[in-house]
């Protein structure tokens, strides 16, 4: 897809091969610095691409009369690169679609960036001329970041209607390390320094229980000298209520 500046660089060789005296030919070259004195105009171009496009020229240029003998250089430089201006715009449309207008257009004394450097080639010597492009198509606005729905830290509705009125109740939770059947001899012959193996390894999580359900299963640890549980598995809130229920 053409672009502004390709737009411009064809309506300026046209344009300049037209309009000045002795059809100077414009062809690309290496930058170099310009001389105290130099001169440009800058477009501010809006629509479709949008942006600042300036050319500035070797003051030397309005020594010459390529605008023609009696005539003001740098106001016949002014109009003649208004219409290069106004003529890549127009060739951009035909070129890629793309609608774009030069709303100003104004006298600038340098540039201190540039995008590209041009030779005005005469048969008897040349001058530079320099190009800042700054014309772009607009970036497309983002879409603003949606927000993650905040996670309710509140009880989960689940239940059931009627629940509410007991949340408050207080219940006896134990934790059990392990279990063993025992014959009723074993236990009435134990004795203070007796072991009682369990079926559980010290490894496996010990259980909470309420009532006779198991609500949730943990570490034990240490708090301040009492025994503690460090929850690692939760049963279901529905499992949960039927272990507060089998209490009523």
């Amino acid at each position: 897809m053409k672009t502004y500046l390709e737009c411009w660089i064809g309506a300026a060789t046209a344009l300049f091969s037209q309009a000045l005296a002795g059809e100077p030919e414009l062809v690309e070259s290496l930058p170099k610095p310009f001389p105290a004195g130099s001169f440009g105009f800058v477009a501010n171009v809006q629509g479709d691409v949008a942006g600042r496009f300036a050319a500035v020229l070797d003051v030397e240029i309005l020594a010459s009369p390529l605008m023609g003998e009696g005539v003001d250089q740098k106001a016949g430089w002014a109009e003649l690169l208004r219409e290069v201006a106004d003529a890549a715009a127009g060739e951009l449309l035909a070129k890629s679609g793309q609608k774009c207008r030069v709303e100003k257009f104004e006298e600038i004394s340098g540039e201190s960036k540039v995008s590209r450097a041009f030779q005005l080639k005469s048969s008897s010597r040349a001058w530079t001329l320099l190009v800042l492009d700054e014309v772009r198509a607009p970036r497309p606005a983002t879409q603003p970041a949606q927000a993650k729905p905040v996670e309710s830290a509140a009880r989960p509705p689940v239940l059931g209607s009627g629940v509410e009125l007991l949340l408050d109740v207080e219940l006896e939770a134990s934790l059990r390390f392990g279990c063993r059947e025992m014959p009723l001899g074993e236990i009435l012959d134990m004795g203070p320094g007796d072991v009682v193996q369990l079926d559980r390894p010290v490894s496996d999580p010990v259980d909470l229980i309420v009532g006779d359900k198991i609500v949730a299963r943990g570490e034990v640890v240490l708090i301040n000298g009492n025994y503690g549980l460090r929850v690692t598995e939760v049963a279901a809130p529905r499992k949960r209520l039927e272990s507060i229920r089998c209490l009523f």
